[in-house]
């Protein structure tokens, strides 16, 4: 498995538990605050290609924005190294950075990109923060995305109206895309994305907003005259988890959570056990509470066990069996 460090180290860790050193060719990263090295991703068809895909806080003369990458993996370094999408602008706040890849039924790369504190962004077309973009594998927008052709809009913009989302999951034959987005004060949520859906951040919020965090005079004036059409949360949190990741679990090692979804929480230091079905959660469990832990990701295994990353001074990768839970 490929896991990524903040500080911009990308490992191997073999199915035994051997962790590599760090592979060459990483692009550079911003690495203050929450920013630096955030997410990995495989191509569809990385066993032909061996393509993998990072987002990463990429250094800008303001501050940083959220960059992908596609690179070439060889055995021990990264190779063809190309940028092939850049948030712009650059931002001297390093947190709601987002970042979350994943790769759809349809081929896209779909990428969520935090509102980097300034809240009313997540309602602007022409900007991409608070939003999740749809892109190829050369990091063009597709032609289908909701708003291509408008001289107003970001061409890559797939849905708006988030916060920071930092987890993102296809749902296996249901071709539904869900997503945890960050609450202000509480009010996590899980939500399913669709094309063109506005999930009303800043003007809606299952939590209480920051000072900093209200949205400004001009956007609620539009509002106003304007009401946006909004899509509600499948399903919120508080007090707040700050989920971190989201997995599908289709394996037959655990027979009773085949389709059931999985999100990490850091705050709520859980792995937390969703049923969902038609779209709905029907019944909730926290799982590894006991070890006290932040969790930062949560991944199926080709072995179909769960491997659960922690996010301390002192991350691990637990890979959990029917036996242990």
């Amino acid at each position: 498995m490929l896991v990524t460090e903040r500080e911009g180290r990308l490992r191997i860790v073999s199915a035994e538990g051997v962790v590599s050193e760090p592979l060459a060719g990483v692009p550079e990263v911003d690495s203050g605050a929450y920013s630096g090295l955030l997410d990995v991703a495989v191509h569809p068809r990385f066993r032909d290609n061996h393509l993998v895909f990072l987002a990463f806080s990429e250094p800008r003369a303001r501050g940083s924005a959220i960059a992908v990458a596609r690179a070439t993996l060889a055995a021990n370094a990264l190779t063809q190294v190309e940028v092939i999408f850049q948030q712009t602008p650059g931002y001297d706040y390093a947190v709601h950075n987002g970042s979350r890849l994943a790769f759809g039924p349809d081929g896209a790369l779909y990428v969520t990109l935090g509102d980097r504190n300034r809240s009313s962004m997540a309602q602007d077309l022409d900007g991409y923060g608070g939003k999740i973009v749809r892109i190829g594998a050369d990091g063009t927008a597709m032609s289908d995305n909701p708003f291509v052709g408008r001289v107003d809009a970001r061409p890559e913009i797939w849905a708006i109206g988030l916060r920071n989302a930092q987890g993102l999951a296809f749902e296996p034959g249901a071709n539904r895309l869900w997503a945890v987005d960050h609450g202000p004060n509480d009010g996590d949520e899980l939500n399913i994305i669709t094309r063109g859906a506005n999930f009303g951040w800043p003007l809606v919020s299952s939590g209480g907003l920051e000072p900093d965090e209200q949205p400004t005079r001009a956007l609620q004036a539009q509002a106003a005259a304007h009401p946006p059409a909004t899509v509600a949360p499948v399903r919120t949190w508080t007090p707040a988890i700050a989920p971190s990741a989201v997995m599908f679990y289709t394996g037959r090692r655990f027979q009773d959570w085949r389709g059931d979804l999985f999100v990490g929480a850091l705050a709520g230091k859980a792995l937390i056990h969703l049923k969902v079905r038609g779209g709905r959660v029907v019944s909730e469990e926290r799982l590894l509470e006991a070890l006290d832990e932040r969790i930062r990701d949560v991944q199926e295994g080709p072995d179909g066990l769960i491997y659960v990353l922690t996010d301390n001074a002192e991350g691990r990768i637990l890979r959990l069996s029917p036996t242990s839970r």
